[in-house]
């Protein structure tokens, strides 16, 4: 592929600069979920001779390989501590990729709060959609009892997930390093494999003073739930630790013996790197996102050898679409180029994820959208059955999706572009991306319109100083909601990234999803022609 970008001209300059400037804010909101509970309470956690959650997942995973976090920012901008009092993400144990999730007892012991529930069913998802086995290390005091109402119901299905993994031939380990009380003693309790800390995991359904208060009995922490008790007469525990050092050891022992194979493709052994240049990816997105970019400029950045063949790249040009190879993996390429989706667009996208479901090829999704078209025209050309077939195909579609937020993710354009209520196997957004249900000018000139509208319907005058006062509010507000950080919160993605960790990024994923075999849709509803 060729490219047109000139680093030496000042849009990119000024381009670059913009992004920089929103890599240094990522880094700050991704600092606030790596702080945990605290300098304080992972002072203290440290003095009582334990590890974090991050430092055990370091031990845990093979030396120098990756972990992919993921949800990092899950709970920004509610009143929870940002990432959920939970780290969850894949990782390499003895070769065999992992769904790793820690409970980080820096914040409140690791207890359970909703953000907690939300991003473990996630981890959960993601685990069972690309067949990884899971392993918890668990230090929780529980649910977090002032939110029980929000978590105790939902919350139940977690213990479910582990108990269908097991059947389903997925294997599941917990390394409970502390307390693992209540809810929480059924992640051991329903895990293949129990790890426990001598002197440190306590395990029980109801500790020293709920059983007091329930049959009036006395008892001390280690009879009632201690390692060496489980280890030596419940049974619970299957391997007793001498310290965390040793648990992380014997998990890897575990997993060494698994005998685990992959069951999807297997990528090409030699690929090359892109030829042109990743760290020109700063300089490509506008900083106004109204402005369109040429996705070819990334897609050139991102695939093995800068190669991309271009499926109909005379028809419908505001989508790119076409083949390539990430990591050795071949990988089908839909990219919004100039924002707004016509009926072409959406027929060739309809066609070309048919053409890949055929080939069992995954699907990248590389968003930049405003939408559908709207307008007399377009509605009498047929737009919504033409955006139905592309939307149906993505429905239907069952080879694996990825998508990533470039710019804009705006309207039915996120659907069609296979948005997170499409269940892509993974979503991520850059830094500086935007998702809502249409851009906050357009929303706030709608309002604005049908209020004057009704205004003139019961012959009242219409307020224009207020109608302004409104339309900023409504503008400010839609900004701040559409932001990556707000909706990657949320969990409406699994991270905000670097531009530049775009193929590295992918690549784990499509690693990840090579423990599944991957398999097209064999049939599709009927597309209104």
């Amino acid at each position: 592929m060729k490219t047109t970008i000139d680093p030496a001209s000042p849009v990119y300059a000024e381009n670059r600069a913009a992004m920089l400037e929103r890599l240094d804010d990522l880094a700050e909101q991704h600092a606030k979920a790596l702080a945990g509970g605290g300098s304080t309470y992972v002072e203290r956690h440290h003095k009582r001779g334990k590890l974090t959650a991050r430092e055990r997942i370091e031990l845990l995973i093979d030396p120098d390989s990756p972990f992919l976090e993921l949800g990092a920012l899950a709970g920004w901008g509610t009143d929870f501590t940002v990432g959920g009092s939970i780290v969850t993400g894949i990782g390499v144990v003895e070769g065999v990729e992992c769904m790793i999730i820690a409970n980080d007892p820096t914040v409140k012991g690791g207890s359970s709060n909703p953000v907690t529930v939300k991003k473990g069913f996630r981890a959960a998802q993601i685990a069972a959609e690309n067949r990884l086995p899971s392993i918890n290390l668990v230090e929780s005091g529980g649910a977090d009892l002032p939110t029980q109402k929000d978590i105790f119901i939902p919350g139940g299905r977690s213990f479910r997930n582990i108990t269908e993994a097991s059947a389903d031939r997925r294997p599941t380990v917990a390394l409970v390093f502390g307390n693992s009380t209540a809810g929480g003693a059924y992640i051991p309790g329903m895990s293949d494999y129990v790890v426990m800390v001598k002197e440190g995991a306590k395990v029980f359904l109801g500790g020293p003073p709920l059983v007091k208060m329930a049959t009036g009995e006395e008892s001390d922490d280690e009879s009632l739930g201690g390692a060496e008790m489980h280890a030596r007469q419940s049974g619970l525990a299957d391997y007793l630790a001498v310290d965390e050092y040793d648990a992380i050891r014997l998990g890897r022992q575990i997993m060494r013996r698994l005998n685990w194979r992959k069951q999807g493709p297997v990528p090409a052994a030699d690929y090359a790197e892109p030829v042109l240049d990743p760290e020109d990816l700063l300089g490509i997105v506008p900083t106004d996102l109204k402005v369109p970019f040429d996705p070819r400029e990334v897609i050139a950045r991102i695939v093995d050898g800068s190669e991309f063949d271009e499926f109909k790249p005379l028809y419908g040009p505001s989508l790119v679409t076409g083949y390539a190879q990430l990591h050795g993996h071949p990988i089908g390429i839909l990219a919004n180029a100039q924002g707004v989706l016509f009926s072409a667009e959406a027929q060739k996208a309809a066609q070309f994820i048919q053409l890949a479901n055929q080939t069992d090829t995954p699907l990248l999704f590389l968003h930049n959208t405003t939408g559908y078209m709207v307008g007399a025209e377009y509605e009498q050309g047929g737009i919504i059955k033409h955006g139905a077939q592309m939307i149906n195909a993505v429905s239907n579609s069952q080879v694996p999706h990825l998508s990533v937020v470039m710019g804009a993710s705006y309207g039915a354009g996120n659907y069609g572009m296979s948005g997170r209520a499409y269940d892509p196997r993974f979503m991520f957004s850059w830094a500086g991306a935007k998702s809502a249900v249409m851009g906050p000018a357009q929303l706030a000139g709608v309002v604005s319109i049908v209020a004057r509208g009704a205004a003139e319907a019961k012959g009242q005058a219409y307020d224009e100083e207020a109608d302004q006062q409104m339309r900023t509010l409504i503008e400010e507000q839609i900004e701040s909601e559409s932001l990556a950080y707000f909706t990657s919160g949320l969990g409406y993605d699994d991270g905000v990234i670097d531009p530049r960790d775009t193929r590295t990024i992918l690549g784990i994923c499509l690693s990840a999803i090579a423990n599944a075999p991957v398999e097209g849709a064999r049939g599709y509803g009927v597309f209104r022609l």
